[in-house]
């Protein structure tokens, strides 16, 4: 499911902050944003752009300036929207009142995103991958994408009493690597690589010898994804003194089934890959709500560096109505967030 950067919301909760006598928190869907006082009231409509909303250079987003302004080779000017702390609150993304609208009729929940010019915010696929790029995505790759818990609470109801998953979130860039109708290739988040020896995601295949032992297993048309983490990839969070690639996901290319938990450590057992850690595995997922699903997001690498946080999924997969695909979640550790914006 498409991303919704900015939405028709409403506003569920209005909290006050100790000592600010201009600003207040308010809640909308499961995040929490500073805000003028007195802006709304709880049950008024508004329009909420979540963070790393990219908005254009527009008289209504001027007072951003100050604090969001970039010119990025890739986007051009604009206004870009992160995790920030006022007074000692964290405010993650921006809801302005629904008058920013063009005059017109709105539903609940309405993608307003292209209406307002809003672009997610991306830099150039760099990596140290540095390859020739062959085309975007294979059909029967997915494109590597998780919805934050705050986005869709709803996620919460659809996983209630669920046997479920908890895996660490490892902080790199996203790394395919399949083999479809008898062809081994590999991606980045958003292409398909050609082995020319000036990728670093072919030197890792080659290194690791991961075609050979794909091939090996007997199974076709898999694609398997994860985190490729090391040395100039973020800043090196696990302190890996050589690359590694973790996988997270398996799925068939041509039914575009997502495998089962035991299945996919099956696979990657007899193939001798790495996976993702898996920190907690239960009958029933009760996390009660998306506080407690921060709370518990929040930790460390083994390397000692905060960790980005984790990723929760059903232990068989299961159709999610509200994300139109796969049910599965992605939790950011706030600590990570606050740390990586303050560079």
């Amino acid at each position: 499911m498409a991303r919704k950067l900015a939405s028709v919301q409403y506003v569920h909760d209005v909290w006050p902050i100790e000592g600010a006598d201009r600003v207040e928190a308010i809640g909308v869907l499961g995040w929490r944003c500073v805000a003028k006082k007195g802006e709304f009231e709880v049950g008024d409509w508004c329009v909420y752009f979540e963070i790393d909303s990219f908005l254009p250079v527009d008289e209504r987003f001027e007072f951003l300036r100050a604090s969001s302004y970039k010119n990025s080779d890739l986007l051009g000017e604009g206004f870009r929207l992160k995790t920030q702390r006022f007074r000692g609150q964290l405010s993650q993304g921006l809801a302005l009142p629904i008058g920013v609208l063009p005059e017109g009729h709105y539903e609940l929940g309405q993608d307003v995103s292209e209406l307002l010019g809003v672009r997610k915010w991306e830099i150039q696929e760099r990596l140290s991958t540095n390859g020739t790029i062959v085309g975007v995505l294979p059909d029967g790759v997915p494109k590597t994408e998780e919805t934050r818990i705050q986005a869709e609470p709803g996620l919460l109801e659809e996983l209630r009493g669920l046997p479920y998953y908890v895996t660490t979130k490892m902080d790199g860039t996203s790394l395919t690597m399949f083999l479809i109708d008898g062809r081994f290739g590999v991606c980045g988040h958003n292409y398909e690589y050609a082995d020319d020896g000036g990728c670093s995601f072919w030197r890792f295949a080659h290194d690791r010898k991961i075609e050979s032992r794909m091939r090996e297993t007997g199974v076709g048309n898999v694609v398997i994804q994860g985190e490729f983490c090391g040395g100039g990839i973020q800043g090196n969070p696990l302190k890996l003194i050589r690359p590694e690639w973790y996988v997270f996901s398996i799925s068939d290319a041509e039914t575009r089934r997502r495998w089962p938990l035991d299945e996919m450590i099956a696979y990657c057992d007899d193939a001798g890959l790495v996976r993702v850690p898996v920190e907690e595995r239960e009958d029933a997922f009760a996390y009660e709500s998306v506080e407690a699903l921060l709370e518990r997001a929040r930790g460390f690498y083994e390397s000692g560096n905060v960790k980005e946080g984790i990723v929760v999924r059903p232990i068989e997969p299961v159709y999610s109505k509200l994300l139109q695909g796969p049910l599965s979640m992605k939790v950011i550790n706030n600590d990570y967030l606050l740390k990586k914006h303050k560079k």
